[in-house]
C-alpha cells in the first residue's frame, strides 16, 4: 500500500511535505511559521488525490470543452492557456510543480500574513515577501534576488538534464514570473526552444519509452548533448532568448536566465541577478 502524506520538520525550521512522487520544502520567517506549517500540512492532505482524478485530461493539450474541478488543475489550465495561440505542443503539466507550490502556499497565506514564506517543488518555487524581506535563489548567472516591491512571486527552472523531460538542449532555464505555475509552464517552452534540430551530436528518444505515462507521448526528448563548438551553442541560445523575450513581451514572464554548455542569455534579468 502506498504511504500516505507524510511531514517531517527540517533543519533550519523549514517543512518538508512528501507524498509520491510529490517533495515540498517549505520555509516562513515570523512568529506565524506554525500556523503556516499546519495550514500547508492540511491543504497537502489531498493535493495528490486531486490530481490523480483529473490526470487524464491533464495530460492532454488543452481543448475548449476542458473543465477542470480541482483549483491544482485550474491554476494548471490557465497557466497554459495564457499561451493559447502559440504553435507548440503543451499540455496543463507543464504547470503542475508550480501550481502545486503556488496552492500549497495559498493555503498558508489565507489566514496569515508573514513577512516571507515559500514553497519549494523541486525547484519549482512560489513564495510572498512583504516589507524589507527579498528572496534570494542561485542560478547559473548568479544569486538572483527578489525584493517585495517586484511583480514576481515565482521561479522555475527547466532543462534536459533536470527531473522532466526536455524536447531542447538547455541545461537550465530558469524563469521569474508572477506566480510559480506561469514560470514553470515558461521555463518549459523557452527550455524546449534552445534546441539544435537535427544536430548529429544530440541523442533523443520518444518520451514514452523513458516514461510510459509521460504526457508527451511519442515526441523526441532529449537524452544526451554532446560537446557543441561556440557558433552551434549561440544558436541554440539565439532561439530560445527569441521566444523568453516574446513572453516577457506579452507578460507571462518578467526575465530568464538561460543557460547552455557554460554559456549563458539573459533577457530583462539584469535587474535580478546579482554576481
Amino acid at each position: 500500500m502506498t504511504a500516505g502524506p507524510q511531514s517531517t520538520l527540517l533543519s533550519g525550521d523549514r517543512l518538508h511535505l512528501h507524498h509520491g512522487p510529490i517533495d515540498l520544502v517549505i520555509g516562513v520567517d515570523g512568529p506565524e511559521r506554525a500556523q503556516c506549517f499546519a495550514a500547508a500540512i492540511a491543504r497537502f492532505q489531498t493535493v495528490l488525490s486531486e490530481l490523480i482524478t483529473e490526470l487524464p485530461d491533464l495530460r492532454r493539450p488543452l481543448q475548449p470543452d476542458m473543465q477542470f474541478r480541482t483549483p491544482i488543475a485550474r491554476r494548471m489550465a490557465r497557466a497554459v492557456g495564457a499561451h493559447e495561440g502559440r504553435a507548440v505542443f503543451v499540455t496543463p503539466m507543464a504547470a503542475v510543480a508550480g501550481a502545486v507550490a503556488d496552492d500549497v502556499l495559498a493555503a498558508m497565506l489565507q489566514k496569515h500574513r508573514p513577512e516571507k514564506a515559500y514553497v519549494n517543488n523541486g525547484g519549482d518555487i512560489a513564495f510572498h515577501i512583504s516589507g524589507k524581506a527579498v528572496f534570494d535563489v542561485v542560478g547559473p548567472a548568479g544569486r538572483i534576488s527578489v525584493g517585495s516591491d517586484d511583480p514576481v512571486r515565482g521561479i522555475a527552472t527547466s532543462g534536459w538534464r533536470g527531473r522532466s523531460h526536455s524536447l531542447g538542449i538547455a541545461d537550465a532555464a530558469t524563469v521569474l514570473a508572477r506566480h510559480a505555475a506561469g514560470a514553470d509552464v515558461a521555463a518549459t517552452l523557452i527550455a524546449n526552444s534552445v534546441d539544435l534540430p537535427d544536430h548529429p551530436g544530440i541523442t533523443r528518444c520518444p518520451a514514452n519509452t523513458l516514461n510510459p505515462d509521460s504526457d508527451l507521448g511519442h515526441r523526441l526528448v532529449t537524452t544526451h548533448v554532446a560537446p557543441l563548438d561556440l557558433n552551434s551553442v549561440h544558436r541554440a541560445l539565439d532561439a530560445g532568448q527569441r521566444v523568453a523575450e516574446q513572453m516577457i513581451e506579452r507578460g507571462l514572464a518578467e526575465s530568464a536566465v538561460l543557460s547552455c554548455q557554460g554559456r549563458t542569455r539573459t533577457p530583462n534579468a539584469p535587474a535580478y541577478v546579482r554576481e
